[in-house]
């Protein structure tokens, strides 16, 4: 009789875990992650904050899970994985803040990327007063990097512009901001990188035609995965805009109303897409290093949650 060896796991491939919520269509929340880790070649552990009903067009229904839940599933990730980064997308309740907030203070040398969906795709507002004030208090501390659009940030840091709400942010214990402009009305999509401790970049991209779904959750996935292989974070950030900005040129109309980003590579025998002059521009315009807005004393207040 044969005798059966049961191989040793080699722990030594760092993992993604991220955290969010799941979207039926597959071109946002959880799927956008694995997809995006997978297109780095990393793989990518989830734990679902949130069900959700929606569509390209619009969200209609999202179940928060309960605390338990969220945090067995991320106890199962640490205790049989390498955990060597964490993405969090959509929360979706204030209840589940303080869980994920405790469970990464338990690995405070992970690199964390928040990208804090406050609302929709298509607008839809899904965060109240009480999932702020829990985001201001508990989290923001724990992340090595938050990537809110303009409004978002505006409206997580409750400040009018655009460096008064990263220098908010940056008080509230974010150890760095990436404020990004897809959402601005200039000409040009302009991303802007507030490091805690060193001079802000700037990068310009072309702003392309169409929406798109899931374009946030591409880019803080590619960072996380980029710092979960290693990568010094500026350098993370500069390269996860590229791969963006390549997934959203060659972004497929699957579904009725947004275009889906294409974030791994078609199959060998599958010629690429043309690309219009425009569209072919898959590098910044240009890259800016300005002086860093000044630090300010942080904001110890405690808001009612």
């Amino acid at each position: 009789m044969p005798v059966m060896i049961k191989a040793s796991p080699r722990l030594s491939d760092p993992v993604l875990l991220a955290i969010g919520g799941h979207d039926p269509g597959g071109g946002a929340g959880l799927q956008a992650d694995i997809e995006t880790a997978a297109a780095l070649g990393l793989h990518c552990c989830s734990a679902v904050t949130a069900i959700t009903v929606q569509t390209s067009c619009r969200l209609t229904q999202l179940v928060a899970q309960p605390a338990e839940q969220l945090r067995d599933q991320c106890l199962a990730v640490f205790e049989d994985y390498q955990v060597a980064a964490v993405k969090i997308g959509l929360i979706g309740h204030s209840h589940l803040v303080q869980t994920i907030a405790a469970l990464l203070k338990t690995h405070p040398n992970l690199p964390v990327v928040f990208d804090p969906v406050l609302a929709s795709g298509s607008g839809e507002r899904i965060a109240d007063a009480a999932l702020l004030n829990q985001l201001r208090r508990h989290l923001l501390r724990r992340c090595t990097l938050i990537t809110p659009n303009l409004p978002e940030a505006r409206l997580l840091a409750d400040a009018p512009g655009r460096d008064q709400a990263a220098r908010r942010l940056l008080n509230l214990g974010a150890k760095a901001v990436l404020i990004t402009g897809t959402h601005d009305s200039s000409d040009q999509v302009i991303n802007t990188f507030y490091p805690g401790d060193g001079a802000l970049s700037q990068w310009e991209w072309p702003r392309l035609t169409g929406s798109f779904h899931g374009s946030g959750c591409t880019l803080a996935s590619a960072i996380a995965a980029r710092l979960a292989l290693g990568q010094e974070l500026k350098s993370a950030v500069a390269e996860a805009q590229a791969y963006v900005m390549d997934t959203l040129r060659q972004a497929r109309a699957l579904a009725r109303c947004q275009l889906i980003p294409r974030r791994l590579p078609p199959p060998a025998s599958e010629p690429e897409p043309e690309q219009s002059t425009e569209q072919a521009k898959t590098q910044p315009h240009a890259l800016r290093t300005l002086v860093a807005p000044t630090a300010t004393k942080p904001d110890n207040e405690r808001q009612p949650d």
